[in-house]
């Protein structure tokens, strides 16, 4: 009888704990104070991932069009990458630095199908020069996109090969890279700064304000040369 009294507790004791681990899985919500994890992905019901919060080691190498982008060597830095619905990375927030590089900040919007179109961005040299800002870029049509990506990948296997660097220069000029459009924000050398660019990339006007507090405006042709100014550089230096 003694057996049977004590079989029969602990068996209602086990049980209850059995009841109540399916109740807190059933509840689907826990409670931690502290955590220790070196990457989370967050997904849909369905298992479609959404969002990576991750370290460097383990950080997502990106999708793009349904395709994991091969990186060859060069890790991404940890943070935030973030995945439409369908499937490839739309954006994110990335971090990075140390004593002797610096350290470097950057929040993206990536075009659909596409590399980042808007970044607000934060760099600091080891020196303590920084500068951060607002990037806006063109880019590719998706498609046309994805055929330079795949010839970008093949090349990225060459090291830096001369057949690479001058391959690579073609990309850039194509526009796989992008073409930067607008820049505004603060410069290294404490110049705080508007810089907007034709479809090519090419600077054609510039509103500063330098570190002495002196403010000019620069319209630049297509080579970069100032074809005017206000103030009037000449006129300035008569005065």
């Amino acid at each position: 009888m003694r057996f049977l009294k004590s079989y029969a507790v602990i068996a209602t004791l086990v049980f209850a704990v059995f009841v109540l681990a399916a109740f807190a899985q059933k509840s689907g919500k826990q409670k931690f104070e502290e955590i220790d994890v070196e990457r989370i992905n967050v997904v849909e019901r369905d298992g479609k991932l959404k969002m990576v919060i991750s370290n460097q080691e383990r950080q997502h190498p990106g999708i793009l069009d349904g395709k994991i982008i091969e990186r060859y060597g060069r890790p991404r830095p940890p943070g935030i990458i973030f995945f439409n619905n369908m499937g490839d990375e739309c954006g994110g927030l990335v971090f990075d630095g140390d004593r002797n590089r610096g350290q470097s900040l950057a929040l993206s919007f990536d075009r659909f199908r596409q590399d980042q179109v808007m970044q607000l961005q934060y760099s600091e040299g080891s020196n303590g020069n920084n500068s951060a800002g607002l990037v806006v870029w063109d880019r590719l049509a998706p498609d046309a996109q994805a055929e330079l990506s795949g010839r970008f990948l093949e090349l990225d296997k060459k090291q830096n090969s001369p057949e690479k660097q001058v391959a690579m220069k073609a990309l850039r000029e194509a526009g796989l890279f992008g073409f930067e459009r607008v820049w505004a924000g603060k410069a290294s050398d404490q110049t705080a700064k508007i810089v907007l660019s034709d479809p090519q990339g090419r600077a054609r006007i510039k509103l500063s304000v330098d570190a002495k507090g002196s403010p000019k405006l620069d319209f630049l042709d297509e080579a970069g040369k100032v074809t005017y100014s206000v103030p009037d550089a000449s006129s300035t230096m008569k005065k």
